[in-house]
């Protein structure tokens, strides 16, 4: 398997150094660029095409959630995962509907750190019970609408319905009888098929269309 080639996006030195030193221990990560902001992290991203993206969001010239929504703009297969010191639900909400698949707190262990980085590069992050609070509390629940307009199979609505209730793959896979890699097959030909990027952004269509009981 090739590793997965990261991009570190941050202003201040010592942090992109601090992640840096957690990555290089792993063969599964590869680092391929470093910017201090996001004018650079677009412009990098444009050049080397990274699997990855850690971001930091208060940086100067241009934030992270901007950067965020421009390069998922153009280049939606990319990852963005943000980096902050702290978990704010408004700026991290903000993040995942622009398109980030989640977010790393600076200052968790190095092991757990990776770990949580791993899960969102394969695609088996489920969404924390905050996110789907704020969802909640965005999306009041509304009554389901035509099945036709929602251009998904029964299979699909039904992984997909289970991705809003918070359940990770493997949950998911436990849930319905069927393999983890299916899920992930499912879930891509989901996003795919709505031009979605990642699960919060699932869950909030789920809510609006009035899909979740």
């Amino acid at each position: 398997m090739q590793p997965f080639r990261i991009l570190i996006v941050d202003d201040h030195a010592h942090a992109r150094e601090g992640i840096r030193e957690i990555l290089e221990e792993f063969d599964d990560f590869l680092i391929i660029g470093e910017a201090k902001n996001g004018k650079e992290a677009i412009q990098l991203t444009e050049e080397l095409i990274p699997d990855i993206i850690l971001m930091d969001i208060k940086m100067p010239m241009m934030n992270g959630l901007e950067a965020t929504k421009i390069i998922k703009s153009k280049f939606p297969f990319v990852k963005i995962v943000m980096i902050t010191v702290s978990d704010d639900i408004t700026d991290l909400f903000d993040a995942l509907k622009k398109g980030a698949q989640g977010y790393l707190l600076k200052n968790i262990q190095s092991d757990t750190w990776i770990e949580h980085l791993r899960a969102f590069a394969l695609d088996e992050v489920p969404m924390s019970k905050e996110i789907a609070l704020q969802i909640l509390k965005e999306f009041p629940h509304k009554k389901a609408i035509e099945e036709e307009n929602i251009p998904l199979s029964n299979r699909e609505l039904e992984v997909l319905q289970l991705v809003a209730k918070g359940l990770s793959n493997k949950e998911i896979s436990n849930t319905l009888f069927i393999s983890e890699h299916t899920v992930k097959s499912h879930l891509k030909n989901i996003l795919s098929k709505l031009h979605l990027d990642n699960r919060v952004q699932l869950t909030s269509y789920a809510f609006q269309k009035g899909l979740m009981d």
